[in-house]
């Protein structure tokens, strides 16, 4: 995941350095990155601390996103987009025939966004220093859950009947989308500020489909 991560990094950066050059009008490609939280879909707060609920009630999540458009016109323009979100859980399960006895586990848990779109902004040269933005995009979404290896070892896992290994299964994947937008703030003519961003973010998996929020900030290159 992380060679992934870079790749489309060093493709976007490349591509920036190759295309950024200012038509009569409008710039020609942006380079954003930036810091991300996802108010994600789990199943953590429930009450149960169920791992297979991992992903059904709202936990907020932090991590990264960036993106690269290029301009078809001066208000138009294809954007990817690839943002990373991360958190850690204890959770407790009761061991067999001790109902009063939990073993405790830790659970990492990300998801990852892979997008592609359309930008919608004005990328003028000249112009004002506020910049609003909106976009969709549509992709896939890969959700990972890695649990304690002592976990598929423990007396729960032990019991007849249970497999731990399918019923808790470490990656899944489904299609994402992204809708929502933004106010950048130019700095000077290569450098603008992200002020905000909001999307919502919908994922589907397993016929499930989670309602997330996705709240960001960064710096945007040009």
């Amino acid at each position: 995941m992380k060679k992934v991560i870079l790749s489309f990094c060093i493709l976007m950066l490349s591509s920036i350095l190759a295309f950024a050059q200012v038509s009569d009008d409008y710039k020609k490609a942006e380079f954003s990155v930036g810091y991300s939280n996802n108010q994600i879909d789990t199943g953590i707060s429930d009450g149960d601390n169920d791992l297979r609920d991992i992903f059904n009630d709202r936990e907020s999540f932090n991590g990264f996103e960036v993106s690269a458009v290029g301009n078809v016109s001066r208000y138009v323009g294809i954007k990817g987009d690839i943002s990373g979100h991360y958190k850690s859980y204890n959770f407790n399960v009761r061991r067999p025939g001790l109902p009063s006895v939990t073993d405790e586990f830790n659970v990492d848990a990300s998801l990852y966004n892979f997008l592609a779109g359309v930008q919608v902004k004005d990328n003028a040269v000249d112009g004002s220093r506020l910049r609003p933005f909106a976009h969709g995009l549509a992709g896939v979404a890969r959700a990972k859950a890695k649990v304690d290896s002592s976990f598929f070892n423990s007396p729960f896992c032990q019991q007849p009947g249970v497999n731990c290994q399918q019923d808790f299964r470490s990656a899944e994947t489904g299609f994402a989308a992204v809708i929502g937008g933004g106010l950048d703030i130019k700095a000077n003519n290569r450098i603008s500020i992200r002020a905000i961003q909001v999307d919502y973010n919908p994922i589907r998996i397993n016929s499930n489909t989670s309602h997330n929020f996705r709240f960001g900030v960064g710096l945007v290159f040009h």
